[in-house]
C-alpha cells in the first residue's frame, strides 16, 4: 500500500491529549497519486481518537469505526495489521453485536489485513510472506481463528472457507478492564515466537505464530 501521510489533531509534542472527538485525523497521499479502492479502504483514520478513546481521555461519541493499525517486529520479521476499530459505546458486544458461531471480520467494514513480511509458521502450516484476511468465530469458551487467503472484501461477504490457510481453536481470556474501541496488537512472546491479539470488551484472543 502506498506511505500515508498521516496528520494527528489528537497528538502534541509526542503526548496523547484529549481532543474534538468531531474532529478525524486527517489522511493523505501525494495529489497526483491515483490509488486503489482497496488501498482507500485502508488508510488510517481516527487512530488519535480511538488511542484517546481506550485511555479514558474522552467518551466515544463517534458511531463510525476508526480504521487503524498495528505493528511489530519479531525476529526480522515484520508484522502488519490494519483493521476497521468500532466502539463499544454501552453495548452488548458478545453474541450481541457480534454474533456467536458465526464467521466474523473481526472488525469493521473491510477485511482485517495481516501482512507478513516474511514467511511464518502458524500450527505447523508454513505461511508465505504476504497479505491475508484474519477472521474468527467467537464462542463462548473457545473461538476458531482463521488466516484466510482473500483480504480485498468487505466484511465476510465472499469470505469461502476453501481459501482458509489456517484455522485453529483458542480459548479467550477475560479481561479486567473494559477496552472501548476493538485493538490488535503484535505481541512478542521469544526472539521467534509472537502473537497477533484482538481485545475488545473485556475478551482477549490471540493467533500464535513463530517465524521460519
Amino acid at each position: 500500500m502506498n506511505n500515508i501521510l498521516k496528520i494527528s489533531t489528537c497528538a502534541l509534542a509526542g503526548l496523547l491529549i484529549a481532543c474534538n472527538p468531531e474532529k478525524k485525523e486527517v489522511e493523505t497521499t501525494a495529489p497526483t497519486t491515483e490509488i486503489s479502492q482497496l488501498e482507500k479502504e485502508h488508510l488510517l483514520e481516527m487512530v488519535g481518537y480511538a488511542d484517546s478513546v481506550n485511555l479514558g481521555l474522552v467518551d466515544d461519541t463517534i458511531k463510525g469505526s476508526a480504521r487503524r493499525e498495528a505493528k511489530g517486529s519479531i525476529g526480522g520479521t515484520e508484522v502488519t495489521i490494519n483493521y476497521g476499530s468500532p466502539g463499544k459505546r454501552g453495548r452488548t458486544i458478545w453474541n450481541g453485536l457480534v454474533a456467536y458461531d458465526q464467521v466474523w471480520v473481526s472488525g469493521s467494514h473491510w477485511a482485517t489485513a495481516v501482512t507478513f513480511s516474511k514467511d511464518v509458521v502458524i500450527d505447523g502450516t508454513e505461511v508465505k510472506a504476504g497479505t491475508y484476511a484474519f477472521f474468527t468465530i467467537p464462542g463462548v469458551s473457545e473461538w476458531t481463528v482463521i488466516l484466510n487467503k482473500n483480504f480485498d472484501q468487505h466484511l465476510a461477504d465472499e469470505y469461502d472457507e476453501v481459501e482458509d490457510l489456517v484455522r485453529i481453536i483458542v480459548q479467550p481470556k477475560e479481561l479486567d478492564h473494559e477496552v472501548q474501541r476493538l485493538t490488535y496488537e503484535v505481541e512478542k512472546t521469544s526472539d521467534a515466537d509472537g502473537l497477533i491479539s484482538l481485545s475488545w470488551d473485556q475478551i482477549k484472543v490471540s493467533m500464535p505464530f513463530s517465524i521460519k
